[in-house]
């Protein structure tokens, strides 16, 4: 059984976990177990699956059950698994928030429909089912860009009227404003987590107690240590880490953000750039790129940057 989640847990590192694949593409458990293992060991608050990054909608529901399944009995009561949950779907969303419930998982991310982009009534009505599915404490994920939805401040105070278990927001639409207004409107009821890897200080100074994460599945020492150091106004030192750091998460806002953060991971040692299609990994122009910004990376690596540990080191 996971660590079950509150409105005061929401804060910290949470890694919008990949999904590890075997050469056939079924999904290799046991590196699941060790990664997100090494990632809690690292410093990281929770740990985040089925997500976009995850490759969520090329998952069957079983898959999916049985990767949350992985990481409970990996992390046990150390940190909090949360179920990313999105489908085609309502009805299967709210399935999948009833299994993940089922599984040990201490909250659910609860994302909009795939495709359909309908009215605010609509899309309220799919939350709604979602979030009374179970007791679990939920986050919404506001992501205009890849989703098409936007969930508006004064909307997000709609559901939280509604819903005692909403206790968190991801904020993906890349303005920091987006944040202020929530804060604004609501307060400290929601915990505000920044949903691009490229946006974490500057989210942090206005008030987000938190990081969905992506290049953190590679980097998680350096990550912890960046919003520690935000987070503890120790802005001089953030900064330096951050511009060190900034090159390398940009790639989480492309477009091709989940194979080049897969492919930084087996650079790294902490993982394999197998994807599923539709997605193929990077042609050779793109991936030589990829790595020569890491390469360049690691070569400049700031004095005040702590370093990731092996990933084989600690993961055995």
């Amino acid at each position: 059984m996971s660590v079950a989640l509150n409105r005061q847990r929401w804060s910290g590192v949470f890694p919008a976990i990949t999904t590890p694949f075997h050469p056939d593409l079924t999904v290799d458990h046991d590196f699941l177990a060790r990664h997100v293992a090494w990632l809690v060991d690292s410093g990281c608050d929770g740990i985040v699956a089925l997500g976009s990054l995850g490759e969520g909608a090329t998952l069957t529901c079983d898959e999916k059950v049985a990767i949350l399944r992985t990481c409970v009995d990996a992390v046990g009561a150390r940190v909090p698994i949360v179920a990313g949950i999105a489908g085609l779907r309502t009805a299967e969303c709210v399935e999948l928030a009833r299994a993940a419930a089922t599984a040990g998982c201490g909250g659910l991310m609860v994302l909009p429909p795939y495709v359909y982009k309908g009215t605010w009534g609509e899309m309220r009505a799919h939350f709604d089912a979602i979030i009374e599915a179970t007791s679990l404490s939920c986050m919404l994920y506001n992501n205009p860009i890849a989703y098409g939805t936007d969930v508006t401040a004064p909307q997000m105070a709609e559901l939280a009227a509604a819903h005692v278990n909403l206790h968190a927001v991801k904020e993906s639409s890349g303005d920091v404003r987006r944040i202020t207004a929530v804060l604004e409107r609501l307060g400290d009821r929601l915990a505000v987590f920044a949903g691009l890897d490229d946006m974490i200080v500057e989210a942090i100074a206005v008030g987000a107690t938190g990081w969905v994460a992506g290049l953190v599945n590679a980097l998680p020492a350096e990550s912890v240590a960046l919003v520690r150091l935000a987070r503890d106004g120790q802005m001089t030192e953030a900064l330096e880490l951050y511009h060190w750091f900034l090159p390398l998460l940009r790639l989480d806002t492309l477009p091709d953000f989940v194979q080049r953060i897969k492919l930084v991971q087996e650079e790294l040692g902490a993982g394999t750039a197998r994807v599923r299609p539709p997605r193929l990994e990077l042609d050779t122009d793109i991936a030589d790129d990829t790595r020569a910004l890491l390469r360049h990376a690691m070569r400049s690596r700031p004095a005040v940057a702590p370093q990731s540990t092996q990933f084989m080191e600690t993961a055995r």
